[in-house]
């Protein structure tokens, strides 16, 4: 299952060379890009493009968004499987174009695969992914009519309650979010739960319950104790609560996964504040150095400038 803001990954499955006999004789011919099927998965991800894939955690200087969401062709196997699969691939080409910012050619794939199959429910979710993507506010309703037209065609569509879920958090509807989340996050066995559970611990910040995100990022680090997302929030969390020695545990796990990729100001901002509360004084400075001097204009310099200006004010 928000990692870098609105970025996105799209999960394609391999065309059979039946499949490539089956579109020849449409009625157009169709140039064939080959797909790989996901092997695994974002705070998903990825609030795409977007968006909010359950994917795997990223990190990136921007670790606040939701985590992207995800395109899934899976087949439903009570249907014609010939022209579910003609629906399958279109729905696979219209997530390429989607990729690469083609909208109206995504949306003329989605629409044969709709009249491949008009129950594949699939199809639905990438309407709904393009619609918000194209961000206008009339696509951005209809876009909710997809997602929710998808879920109705398969209920047991994960990816699709975790893509229609961060639609909802776009939309400032957090509640009917997290239900969504909720879902997707305890799915055992889909591939974007745990990015469905560090969406829900970030839909529960922004209702500020601070209890419920952090039963959800700690069952997503139970699921991964490498997710990054959940490790951030969580330091955050307990630093907010005064537990200062579990927050520099955390944070200390965080910098090793991390290793190699840099270090955000979101980072840098929390382990001035663990120094701060250790009275290390040394470390403190060093690191509000180094937040200065690489991010000078981020939120955290700005946080950093007002503390050091009232080092008595708490930190906000």
């Amino acid at each position: 299952m928000m990692t870098s803001r609105n970025s996105c990954q799209f999960n394609y499955q391999k065309v059979s060379s039946q499949t490539y006999k089956r579109l020849s004789t449409a009625t157009e011919q169709l140039a064939i890009v080959p797909m790989v099927m996901s092997k695994g998965m974002v705070l998903a991800t990825a609030l795409a493009v977007l968006l909010l894939t359950g994917c795997q955690s990223t990190p990136t200087n921007d670790l606040t968004s939701i985590t992207p969401y995800q395109t899934s062709t899976r087949p439903n196997d009570n249907r014609n499987l010939d022209q579910q699969e003609i629906a399958r691939v279109r729905t696979s080409l219209a997530a390429q174009y989607i990729r690469k910012n083609e909208l109206d050619t995504a949306q003329r794939q989605l629409e044969k695969a709709f009249a491949a199959d008009s129950r594949y429910a699939p199809a639905y979710d990438m309407m709904g992914v393009l619609l918000q993507q194209e961000g206008s506010r009339l696509n951005l309703e209809k876009a909710d009519q997809y997602f929710k037209k998808a879920i109705t065609l398969d209920k047991d569509f994960e990816q699709a309650h975790n893509n229609y879920g961060v639609y909802l958090s776009q939309m400032k509807r957090y509640r009917e979010a997290a239900e969504q989340f909720e879902i997707a996050g305890s799915a055992l066995g889909y591939e974007g739960r745990i990015g469905a559970l560090e969406n829900l611990g970030r839909t529960y910040l922004q209702l500020g319950d601070s209890s419920a995100a952090a039963k959800a990022f700690l069952r997503a680090l139970d699921g991964n104790r490498n997710s990054i997302i959940a490790h951030i929030e969580l330091v955050d969390l307990l630093l907010e609560q005064q537990r200062v020695p579990q927050a520099q545990r955390l944070y200390d796990e965080t910098l090793i996964l991390v290793q190699g990729q840099g270090i955000s100001p979101r980072l840098l901002l929390q382990g001035i504040k663990l120094a701060a509360a250790q009275n290390n004084i040394t470390t403190r400075q060093q690191l509000a150095q180094q937040l200065l001097s690489a991010y000078p204009l981020s939120d955290e310099a700005k946080q950093l400038k007002t503390w050091l200006n009232n080092p008595e004010a708490p930190w906000k």
